[in-house]
């Protein structure tokens, strides 16, 4: 015979006082709720950054302000690069976003007016009410299972989750610098191993992402390791890619070295175990995603133009994605470079190709197509992992590119007013937020893999002190009068790029 359950007889009992607190409480959190919607500024939505991003015809660093210190190059230095390369030098909940921008255009309205703020308002104010409606029944049947605490708690979740944007914010000061050191750290790459190339300056290093309105923790790499623990991860793209994932082999060296593996014939795609933890981490260079033929060398040198595939995915990737738990993908820089369009079997076009013969497509076209192909092997895949799409990373360039004498000798973050985005980090990002937004909601739909904006693109921009520079070899200017290659688009290790890692353990928990 099964006892029916008794009810709390305790002073604060629910039921013995007819709910009464209950309903109090609850009404005073709605109460609050609508009044930080309609009176405060935590809950605005900027239906703005919904739109694609605006370019522009300056060029970014022409428009900066001069308040951002610089590393003086000795005299006799002349930082150049090779001449022979050509290259042409833009989140949240997907649902609300697709809502809101129909419901913008439908009214009409103007920034300043915060319809979007309503709109956010009445879909937690649903979400609420259906919460309450089941609080209710289970605490008509069981109250002594219902703790108030997680009634707050779960309430004021709904309002951390809907108020913190975590790729917007400022970079702030931390004292307590990086977690690791080129001497701690053993996997860093030569290339971005600033201090032991020589970099005078150290302030790069004591800065840390502070989102706005709400609290980024320092990565945890016991945390993560726990949570990995019998799991794979990959990263899948280009160097910036592997600049990333050398980031968190440093991290993570703090709790466990890991142990390679595998690498390729060019050590550009690698494989760790931690042995302790079962846990497998990979970097697959793919730098465009796609079936590709590249004549170039390490050093960035082209021998012949870059044949590219639009219609085939790359099978480097594909034929393990079967393998990874997560995976952090991302395209980017490599479509700016002079390549020609197969697609079913022919050469359609090409990216700056003069003298070919051929249709200019543009690169815009050739990412659009690449990224369609991609989001659409992710979403009807059977195997479902959890997937970061990063969006592309700015360079810092200034007065050239890196093939004809540009440089970056910027020692502070820039404010969020001291630069634009450029024109083309502009249409690449807006490219990457529309296919993923489409990708997000047919994945969401089919119940595919769960896809997650790791939207580094503005963050990264504000941090024009962070690249190797000329520090990207061993004390350059030794040698009196050499030619300096610089490096404004990788990231120096320990560097802002940690951040990145601070951002994806988030989004993890």
């Amino acid at each position: 015979m099964v006892k029916g359950m008794r009810c709390d007889t305790s002073p604060f009992s629910l039921h013995k006082h007819n709910h009464v607190f209950l309903k109090f409480a609850v009404s005073c959190l709605l109460a609050a709720l609508v009044f930080r919607l309609l009176f405060t500024d935590s809950f605005t939505f900027s239906y703005s950054s919904l739109l694609q991003t605006k370019t522009t015809t300056t060029t970014p660093l022409q428009t900066t302000i001069a308040e951002s210190p610089l590393i003086s190059f000795p005299p006799h230095a002349s930082p150049d690069f090779p001449g022979n390369q050509s290259q042409t030098s833009p989140k949240g909940n997907t649902n609300f976003a697709s809502h809101a921008m129909v419901f913008v255009s439908a009214v009409g309205v103007s920034q300043n007016v915060p319809i979007l703020k309503l709109y956010g308002f009445f879909s937690i104010f649903w979400e609420l009410v259906f919460f309450f409606i089941n609080l209710q029944i289970s605490i008509n049947c069981c109250p002594d299972m219902i703790s108030f605490k997680l009634l707050i708690r779960t309430t004021m979740g709904y309002l951390d989750a809907e108020k913190c944007d975590l790729f917007v914010g400022d970079w702030v000061r931390d004292l307590s610098g990086p977690m690791y050191t080129n001497e701690s750290c053993h996997v860093i790459e030569d290339h971005q191993n600033c201090m032991r190339n020589g970099r005078p300056d150290s302030g790069y290093l004591y800065w840390r992402w502070n989102p706005r309105g709400c609290e980024l923790p320092k990565f945890s790499p016991n945390k993560f390791l726990h949570i990995m623990r019998n799991k794979s991860w990959a990263f899948i793209g280009d160097s910036i890619s592997r600049n990333h994932v050398q980031s968190l082999l440093c991290i993570l060296s703090q709790v466990e070295a890991a142990d390679e593996v595998y690498h390729d014939e060019e050590y550009r795609s690698k494989i760790w175990k931690f042995p302790s933890h079962n846990f497998t981490l990979s970097v697959i260079w793919t730098p465009f995603l796609i079936k590709a033929d590249i004549f170039e060398d390490m050093n960035g040198v082209s021998s012949s133009e870059i044949q590219l595939y639009l219609d085939t995915l790359d099978n480097k990737w594909t034929n393990q994605y079967k393998n990874f738990d997560y995976v952090v993908m991302a395209g980017g820089k490599w479509f700016l470079k002079t390549a020609l369009y197969h697609e079913n079997g022919t050469v359609t076009g090409c990216h700056y190709c003069p003298g070919k013969n051929l249709t200019e497509l543009g690169f815009d076209y050739a990412y659009r197509k690449a990224l369609k192909l991609v989001f659409g092997f992710l979403t009807n895949s059977n195997h479902k992992p959890i997937v970061f799409f990063r969006t592309t990373t700015p360079d810092h360039f200034e007065n050239g590119e890196w093939f004809s004498g540009g440089y970056c000798n910027r020692t502070v973050p820039f404010k969020e007013d001291q630069i634009e985005m450029s024109d083309v980090d502009s249409i690449m990002r807006g490219i990457e937020v529309e296919e993923f937004d489409k990708a997000a909601a047919k994945s969401s739909s089919l119940g595919g893999a769960k896809l997650k904006l790791l939207d580094t693109t503005r963050l990264s921009l504000l941090r024009p002190d962070g690249h190797p520079g000329p520090y990207r070899e061993l004390h350059p200017f030794a040698i009196a009068n050499a030619k300096v290659q610089n490096d404004c688009l990788h990231w120096c290790l320990p560097g802002p790029i940690d951040s990145w890692n601070d951002i994806l353990m988030q989004m993890l928990s």
